[in-house]
């Protein structure tokens, strides 16, 4: 295919996404407010589905307008060859191909995030805050940007330096070393998120001993599950949402609890929370997430090997010479629609592996206190309770409240 036939065919995948990814929003907003569901009636009244609904519509339209600058900013850069005009302009003062790529990407990024972040302030302080979720402050807020910037120059700016080196200095077979590094670092970073990441934003402390420890204890040991760590996140620094997570293998495995969700159930729905996150390390699916997220990104990066010196993919992008940063991105652009069906794949196989953790739970704790403890998030996060199948299909990791519960309560 042509350069300028390239140009067009990555316009029209990204139009085609835009108006997938909208049209599937829009019918998930037409929603109407249902009904309260009878084993949701001591949860919610209506007045509390019309808050859910306003929700909503508020997350979608601010979507929808977030989504529609940055379609047309991206179709704009594409359509006048901006991406090539850049690289042009950087290779005119930088002689190494190495320093060239890390400097136009550092431009694409600093810019983006300039275009991104009064959304971000307004999304955080205006949205969230109006529905009584936003807990951050205006100086968390800040240092939370700046933590995320270092964060992303040390790994992902040194896995970018050591991509484009096996690429300067392999040609296409580099795919398979950085395959085999950036699976090590997959992995690695599953074993170490909670201990060298997360402490960076969030203060973690071992959960205190009493009636809700020994509980869970008790519970970890009935199953033949070796707990040494049960962690408290000062979640509630930031929102008042709440949430739970299983991380790392091995002796590195740890159970994080937000304070917020401890404030907000029972023991006995704690546990049941717990029994569904050790559901999901019995059944493997931890293990099989991994597996398959690492198999991806081989595939991803044989096929990009098979385009990384593409001549027609850096014109394509208004490029006058082979660029790998401009066909770094040209790849992304084509890969796109791969992209989405490998999402839609994984978000089917998540939401089996939901059902089988609740159903772990339900077997080896009780259904009832974890059905209570997903009403009572969802009724406090103003989650809807009936959203179009098709942006379930798409989108949802997680399967619909009333669909757990039906198998929970029956």
């Amino acid at each position: 295919m042509s350069a300028e036939g390239l140009k067009y065919l990555m316009i029209g995948l990204i139009v085609a996404g835009f108006v997938f990814d909208k049209f599937t929003s829009w019918l998930n907003v037409k929603m109407p407010v249902p009904e309260v569901p009878r084993t949701l009636i001591r949860h919610l009244d209506r007045n509390k589905l019309v808050e859910a609904k306003s929700y909503q519509k508020t997350n979608y339209t601010f979507g929808l307008i977030t989504g529609t600058l940055s379609f047309f900013v991206t179709i704009a850069i594409l359509y006048w060859g901006i991406f090539g005009a850049l690289d042009t302009w950087v290779s005119s003062w930088i002689d190494s191909d190495i320093v060239q790529s890390l400097v136009f990407f550092g431009l694409l990024y600093v810019g983006a995030d300039i275009l991104s972040l009064p959304f971000d302030y307004y999304h955080a302080f205006k949205i969230e805050e109006d529905f009584g979720f936003n807990k951050t402050t205006k100086q968390t807020f800040v240092l939370d940007k700046l933590k995320g910037y270092a964060l992303g120059i040390v790994l992902g700016g040194g896995l970018l330096v050591f991509l484009l080196w096996l690429i300067n200095s392999l040609g296409p077979s580099f795919w398979l070393y950085f395959w085999a590094v950036a699976g090590f670092f997959m992995v690695l970073l599953n074993m170490f998120y909670t201990s060298w990441i997360l402490p960076l934003f969030n203060k973690l402390t071992p959960l205190e001993d009493g009636e809700l420890k020994n509980s869970i204890m008790e519970y970890a040991e009935s199953v033949g599950f070796s707990l040494e760590n049960v962690f408290v996140i000062d979640g509630s620094t930031r929102s008042t949402k709440a949430n739970a997570f299983f991380s790392g293998i091995g002796k590195r495995k740890k159970v994080v609890l937000y304070d917020t969700l401890i404030e907000q159930h029972t023991r006995e729905e704690l546990v049941a929370v717990l029994a569904h996150e050790i559901g999901h390390f019995k059944k493997k699916h931890i293990l099989q997430s991994m597996v398959i997220s690492v198999l991806q990104v081989g595939a991803m990066l044989f096929i990009l090997s098979l385009f990384v010196n593409s001549e027609s993919i850096s014109l394509a992008l208004g490029g006058s010479r082979v660029a790998v940063h401009l066909n770094l991105i040209g790849f992304a652009l084509l890969f796109s629609p791969i992209s989405t069906l490998l999402g839609i794949g994984m978000n089917m196989l998540s939401r089996k592996n939901e059902f089988e953790a609740d159903l772990y739970a339900k077997e080896t704790y009780a259904g009832e206190p974890l059905a209570e403890a997903l009403k009572t998030l969802s009724v406090k996060t103003l989650t809807q309770i009936n959203p179009h199948p098709l942006h379930v299909f798409v989108n949802y990791s997680h399967p619909p409240l009333m669909e757990r519960l039906g198998k929970l309560e029956h």
